[in-house]
């Protein structure tokens, strides 16, 4: 009998304690003052500035914002797959569709579109791309969904043709002319980018926005050639496809598009960063 009583004992005490973490997890997702809370993934500029600004505007709303910053393109997706944030911010569509073709166990979707960021081409030996010599070395990301952003902006001064019809999934292979045989084969990681520039290293370096602000590059000065407003993609706001609907989230893209964001975006980045419309 008294092995029964153990038993039931047993089996009650760990259901408090079941029921115990099952309250840790309700909670969590509470802030302070009973406000909700909503994590988000970020690139540190200008995503996570953007976001800290939004964070008083959300407060009001009974939302209380915690932005995890990420050095790199890959770990936001990876952390919204893994729940551990409830949304990113950092991605371009074309991104968002090639890493959710590579990644199956993806389902995420975009909920809004925030800003743009042209892609910009900065060199400190030259002024513009017609002054690119013969063979000069491009450095450029290794992802393959801004080399449809890219290549382009090389075709759209002259110095390259690319297949017809290829648009923004244009890659290197896509050039069917290039006059001045610039060297497009150097690919590294679009977080190094700007240090690369800084080193000194090829003819030109062709640099995300963001990394640019976030190296401390003078992009009116360095800059010698950019995507055009017309084709630039937006920078979206993406979630897992259960919670495109969640109250908070749709609150979060409301105050990211609302008129004291737009204009903190304005101020502060001075037209390197654009509203999207």
């Amino acid at each position: 009998m008294k092995k029964v009583f153990s038993l039931i004992a047993i089996a009650l005490l760990a259901f408090a304690l079941s029921a115990c973490g099952a309250a840790k997890d309700d909670t969590a997702k509470e802030g302070k003052d009973g406000n909700k809370k909503l994590i988000v993934g970020a690139s540190a500029v200008p995503h996570a500035e953007v976001l800290e600004a939004a964070k008083p505007l959300l407060k009001k709303k009974g939302i209380d914002l915690e932005v995890q910053v990420f050095q790199d393109y890959v770990l936001p997706n990876v952390a919204l797959r893994d729940k551990e944030i409830d949304a990113n911010y950092f991605q371009t569509p074309g991104y968002l569709e090639l890493q959710m073709k590579e990644n199956k166990d993806y389902d995420f979707v975009s909920v809004g579109e925030i800003h743009k960021e042209p892609i910009g081409i900065y060199s400190k030996k030259y002024k513009s791309l017609k002054d690119l010599p013969t063979g000069a070395k491009i450095i450029m990301s290794d992802s393959f969904s801004d080399h449809g952003r890219i290549l382009p902006i090389f075709e759209k001064a002259g110095l390259i043709k690319l297949k017809e019809g290829v648009g923004a999934n244009a890659r290197v292979e896509d050039i069917i002319e290039n006059p001045k045989k610039l060297d497009f084969s150097t690919l590294i990681e679009a977080k190094l980018l700007a240090s690369s520039f800084e080193s000194g290293e090829g003819d030109a370096v062709v640099i995300n926005t963001n990394y640019a602000l976030e190296g401390g590059i003078d992009i009116g000065k360095y800059g010698i050639a950019f995507e055009g407003s017309d084709v630039v993609p937006a920078n979206l706001v993406v979630v897992r496809s259960e919670d495109k609907n969640r109250a908070e989230i749709k609150t979060l893209v409301e105050v990211l598009k609302s008129e004291e964001i737009q204009k903190f975006i304005k101020d502060k980045y001075q037209g390197a960063v654009q509203i999207a419309k």
